[in-house]
């Protein structure tokens, strides 16, 4: 970690304080279909592929804001620092579809809420390239009849953006990348085995907290006049992971990618200033 701090420090340094303008409605609206792919759980060798409906909302409010981000809220925001209100989670998984949880209790949906800061590093002359390091703290719970606290989860990871990326107009490539960190409840929610589910090949398990491997994401997405189109692929290494000695951890890397297609049929009359290169 010590190595890296020399590197953003000097890019954080270079960092352009000039930041352009453009005008773009304050909502905008749509709806369309898409396709994912992705394992049961990180570690799985078992995944799922669905068709899902892909509803499109960007919300540019100074305080509330929505885009391919995700929904949050802005809890404070300067030329540099952002902090904001973030949320992800994870699906729902029946321990009869997966062999290496066969007769363990099923994995109920999670969701994960907590602050996030956001510390621009770099920006270029024509701010279409923004260098970020984004540091996500999340508590996650399980959602279900009585939902269960299952500890924390921080993702810090280098951002990259990029529009009207290597020439062509309008599209937009994201690239990330970052340690993901857990706490033990949360390790043991997804990898350890109690006693009573324990099998010759399938030993008791208890994980601790700590690491918990490397996530790569890309993104690329256009907006067309009335249509978007957007693609991602997320990489998980697994290797020196805490739990990677877990009997459900099946696999050390894997791939989860998803793309969709909507049309945009509505959008607020009212116009806000937003960054050059923001949705």
């Amino acid at each position: 970690m010590k190595r890296l701090l020399v590197p953003i420090a000097l890019i954080s340094s270079l960092a352009s304080s000039y930041v352009q303008a453009e005008l773009k409605p304050l909502w905008e609206a749509g709806l369309g279909a898409g396709a994912v792919t992705f394992p049961d759980y990180r570690g799985s060798d078992e995944t799922k592929q669905l068709l899902i409906p892909v509803p499109y909302f960007v919300y540019r409010g100074k305080y509330v804001r929505a885009d391919r981000e995700g929904m949050r809220g802005i809890l404070f925001d300067s030329e540099r620092v952002t902090v904001k209100l973030s949320g992800h989670g994870t699906i729902p998984v029946d321990s009869e579809n997966n062999e290496a949880r066969n007769d363990m209790p099923d994995l109920s949906p999670t969701v994960e809420i907590g602050p996030s800061v956001e510390i621009s590093l770099w920006t270029s002359s024509d701010t279409a390239t923004h260098l970020d390091l984004r540091m996500p703290l999340r508590a996650p719970f399980t959602i279900e009849k009585s939902p269960e606290s299952l500890g924390w989860v921080f993702l810090p990871k280098l951002n990259l953006d990029l529009k009207d990326a290597a020439g062509f107009t309008g599209w937009n490539v994201g690239l990330g990348v970052g340690p993901v960190f857990a706490g033990k409840k949360y390790h043991n929610y997804f990898y350890g085995v109690e006693e009573e589910y324990a099998t010759e090949e399938r030993p008791t398990y208890r994980a601790s907290s700590g690491y918990s491997g490397l996530r790569w994401t890309t993104s690329i997405s256009k907006r067309f006049r009335n249509y978007w189109f957007g693609a991602y692929m997320r990489y998980d290494s697994l290797s020196s992971a805490v739990f990677e000695d877990s009997p459900l951890v099946r696999q050390r890397h894997s791939i989860a990618m998803g793309l969709g297609f909507t049309w945009i049929f509505s959008e607020s009359p009212m116009t806000v200033d937003v960054p050059v290169g923001d949705i």
